[in-house]
């Protein structure tokens, strides 16, 4: 079978004790719309996401309740089931690490392992966190805290069996190196390769004594031992395909979603004991960044986690799933408000494409007795007509183009980048419209073909938009499609071949529905989006608007952060002969000037300097936030390359991570970017 003609995409198994929150949503989200659209293009997909029910904290929290691990997990599984049918997630497969197959493939394996001495027993002592169900060495541990959760550990001496994952340390630096994919974005990757160039990888415990922890799948080999919650957890990309597919069919997986927090078990434990069982490696496992709230990381005890139930309630599915991929480039750190959502639904979806279906739709009830126009299917063919509709050519060649850069998008994972690139010609259709203006063409007979050919076209736009949004706004595609009077079977490999021009049927009624996506008021009504917050979202009818938060004081245009600055001089006159110090060229050097290409740029809300922009460093993306919003309008600077300091540490600027400074000249205000003559590409270094 070629890999090409196969898709398979896994979310983590996420842990049954834990209350889906917007980071357990956010990976789900991403695999689905990746599953969703490989479908569009014909591949045979499988989609795997599922739970991990073993462990301390299963069964404490079992004993607790004073029920039997099993019935406690099938009464907390129902809180995943449940909201991944409310976000329309397509899995192909839901595992649980309790079904007696998956349990059987993990024995196999173990057994396979010890047959082959990759696994030995031996005496341990160390210092183990019950929250994470893991050991940390003497040198990880500070003030009896964990490293990872800060909870207190307790020291404990027992005899375990391990996995020799050591041996495999020199093979997975080399697999790194050579397969530049394995491990995405490129940050991650060189977080973990660093970790392993620099420290020597030890031997992993696999096992738990059930006279500590009964409640885990029982080692083929010893009744007295259970097997370590994260070799029973991995195991579950395989085993699904064993026993619910084909693992030749589609293994190697295509990727792995995985939130940072968990890449080292991916990169490092999950690889070496695949090597060991002499299996492929994914070809990429993919690590996204963490969701904060309003600047703050989200925590029980901040009370300030994010409900997925509570926001599908308020701003419907698809607006949440759009908000979760255009918002942040995938791979970074993200920041969550309700503020942000409600301006995304309304610049983005209500007056985008919701505005654009409503507007067509109103010209051809009026004007077309509420039916497609018909129109000569060669209508652009001759030159003539080419002169005479210009825009609508450019409008044509723009959504081919978004065509053909749709699998680089969805390989490179560049969510932010496609949904921009489909906004933008949502726009552009929408400059179409106006410079024609049909509500004139009407009210004169000699111009009634080209009332339709306008009409038409915009028609035929939306529904070629609407295949594109599909796999992030699946609810909101169908709405478009029914409302434009057509049937499409989304199931079906409708992007298999190239779109077809002129394909919308002529003379097809059509159903005007209600708006896509209503706009929402900002007002000082609370919802309950945010657990234990006060939001300042109303419902989108009968909201009183009120003024958001006063914007935070700006800093000087091309300074990243005030952490990243000196700290502001007293409020009196330099001595006008004050000269800048001097550094030597060591200082210098330490600075990594680089070439960058603008590939988005937008307003940050309530502020007149800031813009946030998406640059290429042509191996990886980065968004950087820079005052230079007085001297430019954020769409004259997309595909200009300038000059940016790549090595500068990230830094958050009203609530939004900057991952590098912008250079400018000017003094108190912008007066020029540094650019570039000739043609660079991006990443090239700056000397």
């Amino acid at each position: 079978m070629n890999k090409r003609d196969t898709f398979y995409i896994t979310t983590p198994i996420y842990y049954v004790n834990d209350v889906p929150h917007i980071g357990h949503a956010y990976t789900t989200v991403a695999a689905d719309v990746l599953a969703r659209y490989w479908r569009l293009r014909g591949r045979d997909v499988f989609f795997l996401t599922g739970l991990d029910e073993h462990g301390q904290k299963v069964q404490q929290a079992a004993a607790k309740a004073g029920i039997d691990p099993q019935a406690h997990c099938d009464r907390l599984a129902p809180q995943f089931t449940n909201l991944w049918q409310r976000l329309n997630i397509s899995n192909d497969a839901f595992i649980r690490t309790t079904d007696k197959q998956h349990q059987a493939v993990v024995q196999r394996y173990l057994q396979q392992l010890y047959d082959k001495q990759l696994i030995y027993k031996a005496d341990y002592t160390g210092w183990y966190c019950t929250y994470d169900e893991r050991f940390w060495t003497e040198k990880d541990v500070a003030d009896g805290l964990c490293p990872d959760c800060k909870r207190s550990i307790e020291r404990l001496s027992e005899h375990n069996y391990f996995f020799k994952m050591g041996q495999y340390q020199e093979r997975l630096i080399d697999h790194i190196r050579t397969h530049e994919d394995f491990i995405r974005p490129v940050s991650r990757r060189n977080e973990v390769l660093g970790f392993l160039q620099t420290q020597k990888l030890g031997d992993l415990s696999i096992s738990r004594p059930k006279s500590r922890l009964s409640w885990g799948i029982e080692l083929p080999f010893d009744k007295d031992y259970v097997t370590y919650v994260w070799f029973d957890a991995l195991v579950n990309y395989v085993s699904a395909l064993e026993y619910k597919s084909g693992l030749e069919r589609f293994w190697p997986a295509n990727a792995h979603l995985v939130g940072k927090d968990i890449l080292t078990t991916h990169a490092v434990y999950w690889s070496t004991m695949l090597m060991a069982l002499e299996r492929p490696l994914p070809h990429s496992i993919f690590a996204h960044g963490w969701w904060t709230v309003d600047g703050e990381k989200m925590s029980k005890s901040r009370g300030n986690v994010v409900d997925p139930n509570a926001m599908i309630d308020q701003f419907g599915a698809d607006a949440f799933r759009y908000f979760l991929l255009r918002e942040v480039p995938f791979g970074q750190d993200g920041d969550f408000s309700e503020q942000a959502l409600a301006r995304r639904v309304n610049s983005d979806l209500a007056n985008g494409i919701g505005n654009l279906l409503s507007r067509t739709l109103t010209m051809i009830e009026r004007n077309c007795s509420g039916s497609i126009p018909t129109v000569p299917t060669d209508y652009l063919d001759s030159e003539a007509a080419r002169a005479k509709y210009p825009l609508l050519v450019h409008v044509k060649e723009s959504l081919r183009t978004l065509e053909d850069c749709l699998d680089e998008s969805y390989e490179s994972l560049a969510f932010n980048n496609l949904l921009l690139h489909i906004t933008s010609r949502v726009s552009e259709v929408d400059t179409f419209i106006d410079k024609h203006e049909p509500w004139k063409l009407a009210k004169d007979p000699d111009k009634r073909d080209e009332l339709e050919i306008v009409l038409y076209t915009a028609a035929e736009c939306l529904r070629i938009l609407g295949l594109y949004v599909y796999p992030v706004m699946p609810s909101t595609a169908k709405n478009l499609a029914e409302q434009l009077g057509i049937s499409l079977d989304f199931n079906s490999p409708l992007l298999r071949q190239k779109i077809t021009w002129g394909s919308l049927p002529g003379g097809t009624k059509i159903r005007k529905g209600n708006a896509l996506f209503p706009r929402i008021a900002v007002a000082e009504a609370a919802t309950n989006i945010l657990t234990g917050h006060e939001a300042k979202l109303s419902k989108p009818q009968g909201a009183k608007p009120v003024s958001e938060t006063p914007a935070s004081p700006q800093p000087a245009p091309v300074t990243p952060s005030p952490a990243a600055a000196p700290s502001p001089a007293p409020a009196t006159a330099a001595p006008a002969a004050a000269q800048p110090a001097q550094i030597g060229i060591d200082d210098f050097m330490k600075i990594q000037l680089k070439a960058a290409k603008v590939l988005s740029a937008e307003r940050v809300p309530k502020s007149e300097k800031l813009l946030k922009l998406q640059v290429s460093l042509g191996s990886e993306q980065r968004q950087i936030v820079a005052g230079i919003g007085k001297k430019y309008e954020p769409e004259t600077l997309i595909g200009k390359t300038i000059v940016i300091v790549a090595n500068l540490k990230p830094a958050k600027l009203m609530g939004i991570e900057s991952q590098g400074m912008v250079l400018a000249a000017g003094d108190s205000e912008v007066r020029g970017l540094a650019t570039f003559i000739e043609d660079v590409e991006p990443g090239t270094k700056v000397k």
